[in-house]
This record gives structure tokens, sequence and C-alpha cells, in this order.
């Protein structure tokens, strides 16, 4: 259970929220500066449009009651009269009078509600335009972050940043901000107003208003940890959900259906505890706010009531009928705010995790070595060009502006590599190999020994801590990663399809492929025969990480997805680990054919298919034990000799 410490909630200071305000209005600022000026400019117009709607229902009031009217000279078209006496004037010049002044309220109330419609609909505009750019954002910089964040973090939490909090964003954006805007105006030009009818009214609503900040103040802070916190639960549900839905056939197997679900149940109530703790919070708001706006309005009316008897401060009917109006346009937004209040705060919360994404540091790439496509001068030297001539070249710029070009041949070597994960808990210890241009190069050893490790290390999906990794003699820090990565193919033990077709999940690995080139990628790993045989063939669709498809035949996609990429260097990771023996010889003939002049690492627990290998790395814990081809390592009678001999017997136990 959480102790008392989570269960009230982590908490979002109020300099962080103001600050994560600040940034997202930035945004506005940035994308819609001639929108976001009109808008406010609206709004002052809608609340000025109905503060005077206000004055001219008490002026209407005052000339029916027969008292004296004045009117603002701006709106005065009784030829610049200073007022206008009930007693002064006949029938006829009543009901004109009457219709004009009625005529000019309607008039003003249409113009701020044109007003508001206007700001009403530049305000979607601009809340899905700036979404729609935090979106790009957030993708963007999740495209340029390290592989340790995705294996640090829920796939889950990451989507619930892109779903949940975004959506809060919306709600925000859409209604909340240009709600309080409107509602602040209102309340500035509502007070100015109420001043120039009756201080003395003014000051009962100014002692009201106190009474519900007070209220407010309290109210809101008490919900606002719990919304943070909600936002907070929500991710940890979703991660929880997605991680379960993923893994739904491991739970039927091992049957865990019942430990599953009272794990989501314990998420589950912790949402629910934090939601309900906002929301009894949040819901009480408006209720209390209306009420003590309700004993204003008797209190008002009381007295002004007293005012009007007895004569004190030119309180008349009309001014308590304008004043009824302008105390509930000024109590109204109060409400309002406060309604708003805890659906900023939610959205501020799901700010602050949009913005530790969008401000995650990127992925470094100090390299200044790139890869080019290359064809051979008149004295066997690289020459770079545009056309894909199937060879490739280190481009090296100097610091004098010099540029020179090296072949790149596929020689790799690790000097002395030490490698942690996290701190204090080393996976490689003093790793030193080396791979010539051809060479196939294998990795074995027990789970957790570190083979798969060495080949991201390759990838430069993680630095070393220590040692030197060189690639032709140069040193991989200097070459950009993605040239690095652009002259390595991998084929993966877990295979990544995505939503598309046969064809098009095979060009992954080269984009600008054509058809004859992923049939003949499908062919060389030996995919050709069950694809066609799919409804589409090759423009058949693949949905849900190609759930239609065995294991195997996930692989063998993946395989030639490596093909048509024509790397100079390969690394397979358990790359036929799911398919059957028979399959596995027909794909190793293809895998020959691809693997042919290009130097390969090879991670297989089947040691059969790694026997052909020129050198094969024996790793245990971290560090290589044994090295050599297979005759050679067999002759030692070691480690590897264990694996093959172990492996052979358990072969023929299964035969």
């Amino acid at each position: 259970m959480p102790n008392k410490k989570a269960k009230r909630g982590p908490r979002l200071s109020f300099k962080d929220m103001m600050k994560n305000l600040k940034r997202l209005l930035g945004y506005l600022w940035k994308y819609y500066p001639a929108q976001f000026v009109l808008v406010i400019v609206t709004i002052l117009l809608s609340t000025l449009a109905n503060a005077i709607g206000s004055l001219y229902m008490g002026q209407i009031t005052d000339f029916i009651a027969g008292n004296n009217i004045s009117f603002l000279p701006i709106l005065d078209f009784f030829n610049g009269a200073n007022g206008v006496s009930y007693g002064a004037i006949g029938d006829n010049e009543w009901f004109r009078i009457l219709g004009e002044l009625t005529a000019m309220m309607a008039i003003v109330y249409f113009i701020g509600a044109a007003a508001n419609y206007a700001y009403q609909r530049m305000t979607a505009v601009m809340s899905q335009g700036v979404q729609k750019r935090i979106r790009d954002a957030l993708f963007e910089k999740m495209e340029s972050l390290p592989l340790s964040y995705f294996d640090s973090r829920s796939h889950g939490d990451i989507m619930s940043v892109y779903t949940n909090d975004i959506d809060s964003l919306r709600e925000m954006m859409s209604r909340a901000v240009p709600m309080i805007v409107s509602s602040l105006a209102t309340m500035t030009v509502v007070l100015i107003v109420m001043f120039i009818q009756s201080w003395l009214l003014t000051l009962v609503v100014l002692g009201f208003f106190v009474i519900i900040l007070i209220v407010m103040s309290y109210v809101t802070k008490q919900s606002a940890k719990y919304f943070i916190a909600q936002q907070r639960a929500l991710a940890k549900a979703d991660g929880y959900i997605e991680e379960l839905t993923t893994g739904q056939k491991v739970i039927k197997v091992f049957n865990y259906e019942e430990r599953a679900k009272m794990g989501f149940n314990e998420l589950n109530e912790n949402l629910c505890r934090y939601t309900t703790s906002a929301q009894r919070f949040s819901s009480i708001l408006g209720p209390i706010t209306n009420n003590i706006g309700n004993l204003q309005f008797a209190v008002i009316a009381l007295i002004g009531a007293y005012g009007v008897i007895n004569n004190i401060n030119g309180v008349t009917i009309g001014v308590i009928v304008s004043f009824l109006s302008l105390s509930k346009g000024f109590i109204n937004p109060v409400a309002m705010v406060s309604q708003q209040i805890n659906t900023i705060t939610m959205a501020l919360a799901g700010a602050e995790r949009i913005f530790a994404l969008i401000d995650e540091k990127s992925e470094l790439d100090e390299g200044y070595v790139t890869l080019v496509y290359a064809k051979e001068d008149e004295n066997g030297n690289p020459v770079e060009t545009n056309e894909r001539t199937g060879r490739w070249a280190w481009k090296h710029p100097h610091g004098d502006g010099s540029v020179s070009y090296t072949w790149l041949k596929g020689k790799i070597t690790f000097h002395d590599v030490d490698f942690s994960y996290t701190p204090g808990k080393q996976i490689l210890h003093h790793v030193t190999l080396w791979a010539k241009p051809g060479q196939k190069v294998a990795f074995v050893g027990p789970t957790g020994a570190g083979k798969t490790t060495i080949t991201n290390l390759i990838n430069r999906f993680y630095d070393i801590e220590d040692g030197k990794i060189r690639y032709d003699d140069i040193n991989i820090n200097k070459i950009k990663k993605a040239d690095l990565r652009r002259s390595l193919g991998m084929v993966l033990q877990d295979t990544a399809l995505f939503t598309g077709t046969v064809k098009e999940n095979i060009a992954y690995g080269n984009p600008d492929a054509t058809d004859e080139q992923i049939v003949e990628a499908a062919k060389l790993a030996n995919a050709d025969n069950f694809i066609r045989m799919l409804p589409k063939g090759y423009d058949t669709m693949l949905t849900n990480a190609g759930a239609g498809l065995s294991q195997g035949q996930r692989q063998l996609l993946s395989i030639a997805r490596c093909a048509v990429a024509n790397p100079p260097v390969m690394i397979l990771d358990e790359a036929t680990s799911s398919i059957d023996s028979r399959t596995e010889k027909l794909v190793q003939q293809g895998m020959d054919a691809i693997m042919k002049g290009r130097t390969v690492f090879v991670i297989a627990h089947r040691l059969s298919t790694i026997q052909n290998s020129d050198a094969i790395m024996v790793l245990e814990r971290g560090s290589i034990i044994e090295r050599g081809n297979h005759e050679d390592l067999l002759k030692q009678q070691g480690k590897y000799y264990q694996l093959y001999t172990g492996g052979q017997m358990k072969a023929k136990a299964n035969e």
C-alpha cells in the first residue's frame, strides 16, 4: 500500500507552473502573434459590450420608472443633452427614446456576441495549431533521443504524454485560458463601471469577492496536488496496460491473469483515489461560489432598497437593476476562473511531463567523418559520386579545409574496452578484439555475457567508458552516427514490423529500392515463397507488428530488410533463432550470399550456424575467455568445447 506521502501525491511548485504557462503562451505568441493580439482585443470588446449593455438596462429601467437618466457622451443621441426627464417629454417622444435605448442596447449586445464568436473561433484554431507544433516537437525530440532513454522508460508512459497530457493542454488552451482572460477583463471593466454607478454597493461586492477568494484559495490548493498526482498515476496505469497487452500470450501460458489483475487493481485504485480526491474538492467550488453570489444578490438588493428609500449615494431602482446584473458579471467570472484553475493545474502538470521530454538531452554526435558513395579514379583511389555505385568511402575533412577519402573496408577493432549501463555495474571488462575486412566473427557464451552489448557499442547505441573502438582505423567517435549506422546492417532477435505492406517493410532498409531489388532481397532471405502465398503478395498489408505471420516469417522479412540495405558490415543477433532447422539451412545459404565480401558479426546460441566463422569469441561475465576458429577451440577443450559437445548431446537426445 502507498505510504502517506505517496497518498497525498507529488507537488508541482507554483514557480514551475508559471514557467510552464509562460512557455505555452510563448508558443501562441511565436506562431500566432496577430491572432493572439486580435483575441485579446475581441475579448476586451466582448467584455465592454456586456458592461455597457448592463448600463443600458439600468437606464431603461430608470427611464420607465420616471427617473432622470444620463448618458455617456459617446452614447448621447439626444442633441448633447445632459439628461432627459420623464416629465419633460410627450408620449411619442417617450416611446422614441425608449426604442432608441432598446435598439442601442441590442446593438451593443450584438457586437459583444460577434466579438465573442470571433475570439472563440480564433482560439480553437490557435489551440489546435499549438498542439500540432508541440506534437511535432515531441516526435522530433523522441527521434533524436538515445536508445537508453527508451530502455529506462515504459512505452505506455511515453504514449501517455502524447495522449493524456496533450489532451489536457487542449482543454486548457481552447477553454480555460480564454475564459480566464475574458473573466479578468470582465471583472476589471465591471469593477470600474460599478464604482461609477455606486461606490457603496461596489464595496459590498468587493467584500463578498474577498470571501470567495479565501474559499477558492483553500479549495484549489487542495485539489491541485491531486490533479497532478492523477496525471502521473494515469501514465503509470497506461504503461502497465500497454505492457500487459503486449504480453498477453505469456500471461495466458503462465496463468498470470489473477496476479495481473491484482497489479492493475492496485494502480487503478491509486488513480481512482487521486481522481476522487481531486474531483471532490473541484466539484464543491462551483456550488460554494454560486451560493455566495446568491447571498450577495440578496444583500445588494437589501442595501440598494434602503439607499433608494433614503436617497443615499444617488441609488435608484435602475442602479440596483444595473448593479445586480453587473455584480453577477463580476462574481460569475470568479466562479468560472475557480472552476478552470483545476483544468489549468492538470494541464500544467501534463506540460511538465511534455517539456521534460522535449528538454531531454538529444543523442550527442560530435562526429565529422561521413560516408559517401565512391568510384575509383585512374590511380584506384576513391572519388566521391552521387551514383549508387555499391562502393563506399569515408570522407574525412581536415582543419586546413582539405578533404581526404579512404575506402570503407570493414575493419573493426576494440582496444581494452570497458562499459557499464549503470555506474558501478560494469558489463564489459577490458575487451580487445578485431575483425578484418570480410571476416565473419561470432560471439558465443551464456545469456548476460555481453554479446549483444558489444554489437550495441559498434552502433554507438551506447558510448564506452574507457578504451577505443576503431572502424577502418578511425575512432568511431569521429564518425557521424547516422553514417556509422548506415554502414551497418542489423538483424535482431526481436523483429519489428510496421503498419504497411510487405514491400514497404522490406524497403525500410533502403527506401529507394526498386521492386526488383526488394524481390531479389526476399529471395536471398528465402522469404519470396511465403510472401507470394499471402493474399496480395508483396502488397499484403501488415498490421499489429505482423500479427498474421509466424515468428519465423517475421524474422525472414527482417533478414530481407537487411539484405536490401546492402550494408558493408552486418550484425546478426540471433537472426535465425525463430526459424526451424530445415528453413534455417535454406536461409543460411542466402545469408552466406549476403555476407560474402562483408565483415559480419554473428551472435548465435546454435553453434552449428557459426562453425564456418573466421573467428569465434567466447564471452563469460563480460570478458573474452577464448578466441579462435571452430577447430582450434575444440582442440582447447575449454568453454567452447563444453558448449559444443553439450549442444551435440542435446541435439541427439531430441532426435
